[in-house]
């Protein structure tokens, strides 16, 4: 029988809805798992347990599985990055380890209206920077098929805690590529939402027009469902799309024959390992014989998509982490009577260095004399870079590239090394200067670790990409397997 943590969100529903489960036997079950492993993994920042039994409760109380939303008493963690009203929010970070929001989030919000259950806050690279969670100010979270290795980042703690059971899903945020590609790296599904489809309202900043939230999930129905209950306008969010938002579960209807598949030739490039090559090659093979048409293009573009995005995103994030500075919220030296001194001494403290080094290139990239050199020329590589995917786009429904060129590299492998770090999202990041979306489904195993299947799309085409992403899951196996912890 399948341990109650290892369920799917809507296998627990079902069993909710049967009443043969309760909600608190589901939390309990997580819980447990969550004190099994969690020395091992490390996926959280805070575990919510006594709010999670008490929302638990007082579902069962209530009955509210019969007609209530398919999330209803189910344990979900949140990536410490978005606002919990009374719940620790600390970005991973020394300058926000004291930080207690007094609101939540929209997409809190709206797991809350769902009758969602909190189990925690996951544990992250620092204010979203990162692509291993190594950069966390607390501890590095590990892959939960093996724990030698990175589970990705920055969202890595939600991923290793849906695929470690310690949550039935998640929420992560996506920057470039910080919810596909530690998904892909533990072996389960994830969506990055077309930007402004999801509220970024209460969502600490990092990059702001890159920044979106969405679901870490086991299948890609459970994907469907989240991003049911996240997506939709927010007049709180200036960025917020303005859309009447389908019901993505009816995209779930497995047949993808005569839908036009680009596959990028630039994405396969040198840096691809052979194992992960070999079960792409094998994932278009299935595509082909569900009846997808397949066929190799040329983006030309791509191949300046990482050096643009680390000039905005830097930028950004020097702009958005200005308001640090040791007065209104967050970490504070207080022990001199120079206000300067003070902000200096506050930043360095409450910053790690990978923080410190994104500040440092993005104040560089806006300053006086090289602003129009760096930041104006990476704006304009960013205009051609979504025009070029604008164009495919007219003529595939959608694209298929590996989510990483590698399975989960060794903790410590490329923490000196910057640049091969940061060649980790390499595949991911061309959608989020695009803006479009992208989700992400095992699709296979090199060296016994995790391989992701990317399918990216136009704006607004989540209904395909779920589409393709579960005709992809139905005819095959990988999405039930499991790490032996």
């Amino acid at each position: 029988m399948t341990a109650l943590y290892d369920l799917t969100a809507h296998q627990a529903h079902d069993l909710l809805q049967r009443g043969e489960i309760n909600s608190e036997e589901l939390t309990q079950d997580c819980l447990r798992r969550i004190r099994e492993v969690e020395p091992q993994v490390k996926a959280f920042v805070t575990v919510t347990e006594e709010l999670a039994l008490e929302q638990a409760r007082t579902l069962d109380r209530e009955h509210s599985f019969s007609n209530g939303s398919p999330l209803a008493g189910i344990p979900v963690q949140i990536k410490d990055v978005m606002c919990t009203e009374g719940i620790p929010t600390t970005c991973s970070s020394r300058m926000l380890e004291n930080f207690i929001p007094p609101y939540n989030a929209t997409v809190t919000e709206r797991l809350y209206a769902n009758n969602a259950v909190l189990v925690g806050k996951g544990n992250m690279d620092e204010f979203a920077m990162g692509s291993s969670t190594e950069n966390s100010a607390f501890y590095t979270t590990r892959n939960p098929w093996d724990t030698e290795r990175v589970p990705g980042g920055s969202s890595g703690g939600s991923a290793a805690a849906v695929a470690s059971g310690e949550a039935i899903y998640a929420l992560g945020s996506d920057t470039g590529g910080s919810i596909r590609q530690p998904a892909a790296l533990c072996g389960i599904v994830a969506l990055k939402p077309t930007y402004g489809l999801v509220s970024r309202y209460g969502l600490i900043a990092f990059a702001s027009s890159l920044d979106q939230i969405g679901p870490m999930t086991k299948d890609v129905t459970d994907a469907a469902l989240v991003l049911n209950a996240i997506a939709g306008h927010d007049a709180r969010d200036s960025t917020s799309i303005d859309i009447q938002v389908p019901d993505y579960t009816k995209s779930l209807a497995g047949d993808v024959k005569g839908l036009k598949i680009g596959v990028p030739k630039e994405y396969f490039g040198k840096g691809t390992q052979p194992g992960v090559q070999e079960a792409l090659d094998a994932a278009m093979s299935v595509l082909e014989g569900l009846g997808a048409h397949l066929e190799e293009i040329s983006l030309p573009t791509t191949k300046y998509a990482l050096a643009c995005y680390y000039i905005i995103a830097p930028s950004e994030c020097s702009a958005n982490l200005a308001r640090y500075d040791g007065v209104k919220f967050g970490h504070s030296y207080l022990d001199t009577d120079s206000m300067w001194e003070a902000m200096e001494l506050t930043r360095q403290e409450g910053f790690g260095p990978e923080v410190k080094r994104r500040i440092m290139l993005g104040t560089y990239a806006l300053s006086s004399g090289y602003y129009d050199a760096y930041y104006l020329k990476a704006q304009k590589v960013r205009t051609l870079i979504r025009r070029e995917l604008e164009e495919a786009f007219q003529q595939f429904d959608a694209l298929v590239t590996p989510t990483s060129p590698t399975v989960a590299f060794r903790l410590g492998e490329r923490t000196q090394d910057p640049v091969q770090m940061y060649l980790s999202d390499i595949c991911t990041i061309p959608a989020n200067i695009a803006g479009t979306p992208a989700i992400t489904v095992p699709c296979g195993f090199s060296e016994g670790l995790p391989v992701g299947l990317q399918i990216m799309g136009p704006m607004l085409s989540e209904p395909t990409l779920l589409r393709l992403g579960y005709a992809y899951e139905q005819a095959t196996e990988w999405h039930k397997h499991r790490p032996q912890l």
